[in-house]
C-alpha cells in the first residue's frame, strides 16, 4: 500500500476504523448472550472513537501517545479463519475477532512504517496498542470460555 501523503494515511486510516465498528456492532446483534453482546458493543464504541481521534488528527489536533507493550496470548494464531455471517456461534465470534483485532494491529503498526511525521507514527503506534489491547480481551475470554471447556 501506498500513500502520497499524510492525509491519505489518515482517511484509509478512518475507513478501516469505520469498518471494524460497522463489524462488531453487526456482531453484537448476533449474539444471543448478553455479556459478549455488550463486549462487542464496547468494541463498536472503542472503534468509533479511534476514528473519532484520527478525523481529529486530520484537522490538525494531534494527542500524545501513551507508551505500552501488550502481552500477546498468540491464540489467534492457532485457529482457522472464520468467514463473518449473521449465524456465528461464540467460538466463531470470538476467533474472528481476534483475527479482525490483530490485521487492525498490523495495519497501524504498518502505517507507523509508512510516515515520516513522527506525531503521526506516535498516533498509529499508539493506535496499534489499542487493537493489540483488544484482541488480549479477545483471547482471554477464548481462553476462559472456550479452552477451558475442552
Amino acid at each position: 500500500m501506498k500513500f502520497d501523503s499524510a492525509d491519505q494515511i489518515l482517511d484509509y486510516a478512518i475507513q478501516k476504523e469505520q469498518e471494524a465498528f460497522e463489524l462488531y456492532r453487526d456482531l453484537a446483534s448476533t449474539l444471543s448472550r448478553p455479556d459478549m453482546k455488550k463486549v462487542f458493543e464496547s468494541f463498536a464504541g472503542e472503534e468509533k472513537q479511534h476514528k473519532a481521534r484520527l478525523e481529529d488528527v486530520k484537522r490538525g489536533d494531534v494527542p500524545l501517545a501513551p507508551k505500552e507493550k501488550i502481552f500477546d496470548l498468540k491464540i489467534g494464531e492457532h485457529l482457522a479463519d472464520v468467514k463473518p455471517s449473521s449465524n456465528l456461534d461464540y467460538q466463531q465470534a470470538l476467533i474472528y475477532a481476534m483475527k479482525a483485532e490483530k490485521a487492525a494491529y498490523k495495519l497501524y503498526h504498518d502505517l507507523a512504517q509508512a510516515t515520516d511525521d513522527a506525531a503521526l507514527k506516535d498516533l498509529f503506534l499508539a493506535l496499534a496498542q489499542e487493537e493489540a489491547k483488544h484482541k488480549l480481551r479477545f483471547e482471554i475470554e477464548y481462553d476462559d470460555q472456550i479452552l477451558s471447556e475442552n
